[in-house]
């Protein structure tokens, strides 16, 4: 089933990108023209919604390199046909050698490079795991759905202008970070419509397609990886990688005035502070203070205040530690959250605590995919940081994480994102990374209706939260839930982050309150569908793809 078979429709050399599709069948949305397309094809050669997101995923760790990955990690939350919910968490882990203090000095100070770029900032990928346990959900073989992407690997592909950019402006530190140079960097600069070939990818993912999971987690590819490691002082053992499995876990899943919103618990702390956020607005009748006004935006904007703070104190891998979920998603404690909450005044993240109790670059990839029987998939994976550690596997073509850095390095010192971590989130051999990724299901009238998710570090919950805002309360299309300009806040530091377009007017009501700004380029790449029924059957399906990136909607 090679491209020119299953994708008859996908030109890898030219091709056009599309930010709204609508179809009855299915539809997906993702970060690349390519992957959507691949994952749409795979909808019309008789996959299910779990097909084209494992084709898609593929697809992205070779057309999306900066996020794209099998040398990465996810989570996936998804809605069956038959009602079943579904999530599945392949988080990377800390190799078996890390210990709590690997990244400080002997005066206690954090290393914050070796963290963040090069071999040793590498966790034990999770992402192959996870596309097999989620395979028994789908209909086709997984030779099928890898072939697409190992076509695009060997054949190639034409860049877009902003991978162009996104490759010139790493050459450097892949040249840093890499003890053999990578095909990612070459003499003269990368321009829009150079074909991009990676022979070693595709050997790597034909093992795979071989061999199945062992295909990269033992084997040639894990002596590759294991090799990568010793030449350039990683932790990653052989042992780290033949023991790594991924796990499915009971959803967060809650009411918000009728609708059903299913989340990803910890180690992802994204469901849990939708939960939080989504509840302290319930009783406030946001709609009626109405969209980007300073009253609405202001108690948004207090709201992610509170959830950040308990993320810091409280969230980490439940396997390791008590996170007190209960307690911290229970209408009394978070009506206690909201009671020093003043309209038309600014709190200071000073006087904002962790609530009492008693005894996540943002080069993350998000993908949301809807078919016609009824199935919903939302994922989100990264590398973390863009490109991730920068390092590529020689002779496997493939780049590994930074996942290390969303641990706490240090209890108190912020990882790359500004996030600041407690004990909770402390390293320990085996353990998962707290994550901000927040792939979401929202149901209505037990049927799907949304799905949803983002890339953008800790923006990510903030940004979902808002696209849902929007689009549950402020009635808004998805185009418009998407692309209108988003804000975040997350206790620490103390300032908004807004886009460049935010309203000014609204920025200066708030500057009166007691708030300060600092303005960004863009927040999130959010993708939408939106399954719009007709008693029992789906009348039609909205994909929208943000305006942020090369994001594509594709459905038929």
């Amino acid at each position: 089933m090679a491209i020119s078979h299953v994708c008859a429709q996908v030109n890898p050399y030219q091709y056009s990108i599309s930010k709204t599709a609508e179809g009855k069948n299915g539809a997906v949305s993702s970060a690349h023209p390519l992957a959507s397309m691949v994952g749409c094809e795979i909808l019309k050669a008789g996959g299910n919604a779990f097909d084209a997101a494992i084709a898609t995923q593929l697809a992205l760790a070779v057309v999306y390199p900066g996020a794209g990955n099998i040398g990465g990690g996810g989570f996936l939350v998804a809605h069956t046909k038959k009602g079943k919910t579904i999530t599945i968490d392949y988080r990377e882990k800390a190799p078996a050698a890390s210990s709590r203090n690997m990244y400080l000095d002997q005066n206690g100070n954090p290393l914050l490079e070796m963290s963040q770029n090069g071999h040793l900032a590498s966790g034990v990928p999770g992402t192959v795991a996870g596309l097999f346990k989620s395979h028994p959900y789908g209909k086709l073989s997984f030779d099928k759905l890898i072939q697409p992407a190992i076509d695009l690997a060997e054949k190639g592909f034409a860049i877009t202008a902003a991978e162009a950019r996104s490759l010139n402006g790493s050459k450097s530190a892949f040249i840093k970070y890499n003890t053999i140079p990578p095909v990612f960097v070459k003499s003269t600069s990368w321009k829009e419509g150079d074909t991009l070939i990676q022979t070693e990818l595709a050997a790597t993912l034909k093992r795979i397609q071989q061999e199945g999971a062992k295909g990269f987690y033992e084997g040639e590819t894990a002596r590759l990886i294991f090799e990568e490691m010793k030449r350039g002082k990683g932790n990653v053992s052989l042992d780290d990688l033949k023991n790594y499995q991924a796990v499915e876990r009971p959803a967060i899943s809650f009411d918000y005035k009728g609708y059903t919103i299913i989340g990803m618990p910890m180690p992802s702390s994204g469901g849990l502070l939708m939960q939080q956020m989504m509840k302290m607005i319930e009783s406030r009748n946001i709609a009626s203070m109405g969209f980007h006004t300073p009253a609405s935006v202001q108690l948004m904007i207090e709201v992610e205040r509170r959830a950040y703070a308990d993320r810091a104190e409280f969230m980490g891998d439940q396997d390791f530690v008590r996170v007190p979920v209960k307690t911290l998603s229970s209408k009394k404690y978070l009506e206690k959250r909201m009671s020093d909450f003043i309209p038309g005044k600014a709190t200071s993240s000073d006087v904002v605590k962790p609530g009492n109790i008693n005894p996540e670059s943002e080069e993350t990839t998000h993908l949301s995919v809807a078919d016609a029987e009824g199935n919903v998939v939302s994922v989100t994976t990264t590398l973390n940081g863009g490109y991730g550690s920068k390092t590529v596997v020689a002779g496997a073509g493939f780049l590994l994480n930074n996942e290390m850095d969303d641990f706490s390095v240090k209890p108190g010192v912020p990882n790359m994102f500004g996030a600041v971590g407690k004990e909770a989130n402390a390293i320990a051999p085996g353990k998962r990374m707290l994550s901000s990724m927040t792939p979401t299901v929202v149901l209505k009238n037990k049927k799907p209706f949304l799905v949803v998710g983002t890339p953008g570090g800790t923006t990510i919950p903030t940004s979902v939260f808002q696209t849902l805002v929007n689009i549950l309360e402020f009635n808004q299309s998805p185009l418009d839930a998407v692309n209108l300009p988003k804000f975040h806040h997350q206790w620490l530091p103390d300032q908004v982050a807004i886009e460049n377009d935010f309203p000014s007017t609204v920025q200066d009501a708030l500057s009166k309150m007691g708030y300060s700004f600092q303005k960004r380029n863009q927040i999130g790449r959010t993708e939408v569908i939106k399954i719009n029924w007709q008693g029992k059957k789906i009348k039609n399906i909205e994909a929208v793809a943000d305006k942020r990136g090369d994001d594509h909607a594709a459905a038929y």
